[in-house]
């Protein structure tokens, strides 16, 4: 019997824990269930890939086992909120993988899905709703969902919906949801800035951390290497030979660099797929299944990938463009060294990105570049580079690439097919395009 038995837990829950092979609980898990079994609120830290999902989950389907009742039309008793369509797909996996033993009913509600299923599945009622924030908001402007009896709302990877522009999204959500509730957040980094701002959905809220916070885990080794950016993709050929890579996802600033990289590659005769906001759910859904059962063994991905996504035997983690914030730095690499592997993750770094390192060490506490190598001092130079500009705010416009990785990270919530509240297309307003049935002056 594993220890997962202390919990209290209902028998057919530590039956289908057992049944996934879990026989101890990991640091997050023994510090979060607890608490969230006597119904506190509650905010997670925790680095990634080491068991936050089982962490809420587990809690919450033990209550549903403990207290059986049916949900009723158009509602749910628990509520999920993610920041991507593939952590929330992630997520019910989990979900249902965890209550496998109990009659529960679980509908992942994401953007760039047929809205119709999702309406047909919340109208019998759901046990548990996981969602992104746009496609949830759609339905129950139209009615097809009521918050107004959820019992438990969590927030995974709070920071990033917060940091997209989410927040305006889950104030309404929340809005929505009864006074008396249990709320949740977790995520791998939480800035205080976060915490501050997440005192206004939590009542006395316990927090707990395992292991240091933004620390990537221990089991990574982690390379920096200096390439011009223009020899970035002959470099990257040669290391995926040369480092006999198994299996690797590399990471790119931009949609657009996703797609050239994966060119590139196919060009040089490696298997590799590409996954960004601009693919469909679809297409999406294919390249991720190809990787995971290695057909695909490369994947080349923005950041959509970054959180989510969990494959075991990723053996490579390669930072083709070093990330704008450090904090997505940690997301990236924990995609390797999953469920107590090892792993690898190198970063490529072009002159101009090497302030953007030195953000990255800051936050890890960890010497990445090699001795001597320093970033240009803020306000020294008169020629900033456009990835410094970004960060520093002194330029009144951003650069492409930076609104290119907002815009696709929020519309993979919402996802091509939704509309914005005004009832334009996501994606069109998000391009600036009328839509056609307006008229051009």
């Amino acid at each position: 019997m594993s220890e997962f038995s202390n919990f209290g837990f209902a028998e057919q829950l530590l039956s289908a824990v057992v049944s996934e092979g879990y026989e101890n609980p990991t640091p997050i898990q023994q510090k979060s269930i607890p608490p969230l079994l006597e119904g506190r609120d509650l905010i997670g830290i925790a680095q990634t890939g080491t068991g936050k999902t089982a962490a809420f989950i587990l809690p919450m389907l033990d209550k549903m086992a403990k207290q059986p009742r049916p949900p009723g039309a158009k509602r749910c008793r628990m509520l999920v909120l993610a920041p991507t369509r593939e952590l929330a797909s992630q997520i019910a996996v989990n979900a249902r993988a965890y209550g496998r033993n109990m009659r529960l009913r679980t509908t992942v509600v994401v953007g760039g899905m047929k809205p119709r299923p999702q309406i047909k599945a919340l109208a019998q009622g759901v046990d548990i709703v996981v969602a992104t924030p746009g496609r949830l908001e759609d339905h129950l402007a139209a009615g097809a969902v009521s918050l107004d009896h959820t019992e438990v709302v969590v927030l995974d990877e709070a920071d990033q919906m917060f940091d997209l522009g989410f927040l305006p999204a889950i104030r309404r959500l929340m809005s929505n949801l009864p006074k008396k509730r249990q709320t949740v957040m977790f995520s791998a980094t939480m800035p205080r800035q976060i915490i501050e701002l997440a005192q206004e959905f939590l009542q006395n809220p316990v927090q707990v951390a395992a292991g240091p916070t933004s620390k990537p885990i221990e089991k990574i080794e982690q390379r920096a290497i200096a390439v011009p950016f223009h020899e970035k993709s002959e470099k990257l050929a040669n290391l995926l030979i040369d480092e006999k890579v198994e299996r690797s996802i590399v990471f790119t600033r931009t949609k657009h660099g996703a797609d050239r990289v994966c060119r590139k590659l196919e060009a040089a005769g490696f298997a590799a797929a590409a996954i960004h906001g601009d693919k469909t759910q679809v297409q999406r859904v294919r390249a991720l299944s190809a990787f995971r059962d290695g057909r695909m063994p490369i994947l080349v991905a923005t950041d959509i990938a970054a959180r989510g996504i969990h494959i075991e035997n990723v053996s490579h983690v390669i930072n083709f463009d070093v990330p704008v914030t450090p904090e997505a730095y940690v997301h990236r690499i924990g995609r390797t060294a999953r469920a107590g592997k090892e792993g690898i993750a190198i970063t490529f770094y072009d002159p101009a990105e090497v302030a953007l390192m030195q953000d990255i060490e800051r936050l890890i506490s960890v010497s990445l570049l090699p001795e001597g190598v320093r970033g240009v001092p803020s306000g020294k130079s008169p020629k900033r580079t456009k990835f410094q500009k970004a960060k520093s705010g002194q330029s009144p416009r951003r650069p492409s690439s930076h609104r290119a990785r907002q815009k696709g990270d929020k519309e993979q919530a919402r996802g091509p097919n939704s509309r914005s509240p005004n009832g334009r297309p996501a994606n069109e307003r998000s391009r600036g395009r009328r839509p056609k049935n307006s008229r051009s002056k």
